[in-house]
């Protein structure tokens, strides 16, 4: 499938391994979700947890042992209230919002605030049909910048 704003056809990322047992994690899911909710009360974002659990835990996935780290976040109350992936894409578009208004004439950071609101608005479409977002939610770049902050 090609991409959606380039003219070459792309390849998919990384393929997870095919086997799915890990002999050298030595952590159970107690422990597992023990040390996600340690580095979520410290404000991180569950990719950032994943990526701490690899680096420093040895954890190749969550995954492994039957766990999503979203998912442990939700069990304990720690889920934040907008998915990651659409809160990355509303601090891009502010932050693309607050360099425009400095640089006028910058026209491929226009297109790039162009791109991010439509990314934001089938996002939306998608959480608003999942439920996870409101029925009546509705992007708007001056609520966008009261949620970054």
């Amino acid at each position: 499938m090609a991409r959606m704003y380039s003219r070459r056809k792309g390849k998919s990322g990384s393929k997870k391994p095919v086997q799915k047992i890990a002999g050298w994690v030595k952590y159970t899911e107690s422990e597992i979700e023990d040390i996600a909710v340690k580095l979520a009360k410290k404000g991180m974002q569950s990719a950032q947890i994943g990526l701490v659990l690899r680096d420093q835990y040895g954890l190749p996935t969550a995954k492994l042992r039957g766990l999503k780290v979203s998912v442990i976040l939700k069990k304990k109350g720690l889920a934040p209230e907008y998915p990651d992936d659409l809160m990355n894409l509303l601090r891009r578009a502010v932050y693309l919002y607050a360099h425009l208004g400095h640089n006028k004439n910058d026209f491929i950071a226009k297109r790039g605030l162009e791109l991010t609101e439509s990314r934001i608005r089938r996002m939306a479409k998608y959480y608003r049909a999942s439920k996870v977002l409101p029925a009546d939610w509705k992007y708007d770049i001056e609520r966008a910048k009261l949620l970054v902050k």
